[in-house]
């Protein structure tokens, strides 16, 4: 479901206040690690303690940008403001690659003049205890970030992590020069550069992705979740953009051409209902109709909705292609006590309406009397068989009709099924005739014995089973 206003105030103000406390946590360990530094002289601990002052400027941009990436859609906005949260994220990035860079400067110095720092034990107290003082930071700020769904909190992790690896590099840096080794500090400094520089990539080619405009969802996976929607023919371009919190959606979908505008707009909430319930992160769906006409009645369809309005029945439909164009033989079933002028009659009626199809050249038909079969339904356990397997296939197959009032009797050739089906009242005769005879004419190639299927459409009053079938 779509996340609502509320929703996304809580979620405002519960990650401005993990980026406050880490903020004032921040700024402590940056002081503490630069008096240190100050006082005893040692470069790398004035260096760590400048990283962790990045750190801390990377708080305040991340405050300010969420407070803005927060605000609602405008006129100037009209698809939001997360990317504000997604430039702070880039701008994080460019901080690790110039803490990097200074870190590299300091390591270079130090391998150049062969300066030996003065180690004590209050370097190693400080250290540690801001050692501690990040993990912990590292670790809230993760699992919030997870917890939030936050790009820019697992950012801000990514670079206090580094910082970590900067402070446990100046320990060993130092445990290294109190052995003896005084060239440790500055190679294991080389070494954290690499890490900084690598956590740096990760971020950049991230948020890089997003303003790009990278899927973040398979196009493929949103079609698939899309066209399981009934009444969806198929969908030609699924596209998705955004950040992994506020994912945008647009999708081109083709609906059956002879469909209602409400009926329509019924299938593609439906959409948005599927994919928001597969992406909770989905912030925005939009659903392109475009008209298929692939799935236009075909002759054998045409005639029979064109009896069925008169009161007629047809069989054994063909079509046939001559020079002068397409015409369609058919023996059509009248009433018996009819006279052969009233029967003429109605069957002059039927060909016009055939007629008016441009692509109908003509009509040919044979006139026959109606066989009635009998009144009573068959009870055989085989005919019980029939129908309960039957109505079974035609629900799992054709979930979108509520199928009720059936029953099933003998006549010469073999069995004639009847059943009712409630569809939505707002779609149309055509689409309402289609699938009626999608279901004919799979009961009568699943189950031979069936010689007859008669199905009579009507308009379902609430909608309620239908809607819930989509």
């Amino acid at each position: 479901m779509a996340v609502s206003e509320n929703q996304v105030n809580e979620r405002t103000q519960a990650i401005s206040r993990v980026l406050w406390q880490i903020l004032v946590l921040n700024v402590v360990v940056a002081a503490g690690k630069i008096a240190v530094g100050l006082l005893t002289g040692t470069v790398s601990i004035i260096a760590d303690g400048l990283h962790s002052t990045i750190d801390s400027a990377s708080n305040v941009i991340a405050l300010f940008a969420q407070r803005i990436a927060a605000r609602p859609p405008d006129e100037s906005h009209p698809y939001g403001h997360q990317r504000f949260e997604t430039l702070a994220s880039l701008g994080i990035g460019g901080m690790l690659l110039l803490a990097g860079w200074e870190v590299l400067k300091v390591a270079i110095e130090r391998l150049r003049s062969g300066e030996v720092p003065e180690v004590g034990p209050i370097q190693f107290a400080v250290l540690l205890a801001t050692l501690v003082v990040n993990l912990w930071v590292v670790l809230y700020e993760r699992n919030k970030g997870k917890k939030l769904n936050s790009e820019l909190l697992k950012a801000d992790a990514a670079h206090t992590t580094s910082d970590v690896w900067v402070t446990i590099s100046v320990l060993v840096g130092l445990v290294g020069v109190k052995l003896g080794f005084g060239w440790m500090d500055a190679a294991v400094s080389l070494l954290i550069v690499v890490v900084i520089g690598y956590t740096a990539w990760g971020i950049l080619r991230r948020t890089g992705g997003v303003l790009v405009d990278e899927a973040p969802l398979p196009p493929e996976r949103l079609a698939e979740i899309a066209e399981l929607t009934p009444g969806v023919s198929k969908v030609v371009r699924a596209r998705s953009r955004g950040t992994e919190d506020a994912v945008l959606v647009d999708l081109d979908v083709q609906m059956d051409s002879s469909i209602s505008t409400e009926y329509a707009s019924n299938i593609t909430e439906r959409i948005r209902e599927r994919l928001e319930g597969r992406f909770p992160h989905i912030s925005e769906v939009q659903v392109h109709i475009i008209p298929d006409n692939s799935h236009q009645l075909d002759y054998i369809t045409a005639a029979r909705a064109a009896a069925d309005g008169l009161g007629l029945g047809v069989h054994e439909i063909t079509g046939v292609i001559t020079p002068q164009g397409k015409v369609l033989e058919m023996h059509v079933e009248v009433p018996p006590a009819v006279t052969l002028r009233e029967a003429h009659r109605q069957i002059d009626l039927l060909e016009a309406r055939l007629r008016e199809r441009a692509e109908i050249a003509d009509v040919v038909t044979h006139i026959e009397p109606a066989e009635f079969a009998s009144a009573m339904p068959a009870v055989s356990p085989e005919a019980a068989k029939l129908h309960d397997e039957a109505l079974a296939q035609l629900k799992d197959q054709f979930p979108q009709g509520d199928w009720h009032d059936s029953n099933i009797r003998r006549d010469r050739t073999g069995y004639a099924l009847t059943l009712h089906c409630h569809l939505p009242g707002d779609i149309s005769i055509e689409m309402a005739h289609q699938i009626a005879e999608e279901a004919e004419l799979f009961l009568r190639t699943r189950f031979h014995q069936l010689h007859r299927v008669t199905i009579h459409t009507e308009p379902e009053e609430e909608n309620g089973k239908f809607m819930e079938g989509l």
